[in-house]
């Protein structure tokens, strides 16, 4: 029987969280391989927020739509400033 007198703790797996450059890299490698040009398609839905621009390919739309737009661009300049060494 339960113990009515004590607070009961609840706690679920939250399994692997996926970051915004997973989604990032799983996306534009579905773009390239349905032959589209990636960088267009990614600016085209940051820019106008439709999913149509991004391929069902391999569930790409699906997981796009599961991180906010300007999480996608924080996560592309954060790159982009690495990358040049500007920190």
């Amino acid at each position: 029987m339960m113990e009515l007198s004590k607070t009961q703790s609840f706690s679920r797996d939250k399994g692997t969280k996926i970051t915004a450059a997973d989604i990032l890299s799983h996306v534009y490698s579905s773009l390239h391989e349905k032959g589209y040009d990636p960088v267009n398609q990614i600016v085209g839905y940051i820019m106008s927020g439709d999913p149509t621009f991004i391929t069902a390919y391999n569930g790409a739309r699906v997981l796009i739509s599961k991180v906010e737009r300007d999480e996608l661009v924080e996560e592309m300049l954060k790159t982009y400033i690495s990358a040049h060494n500007w920190e």
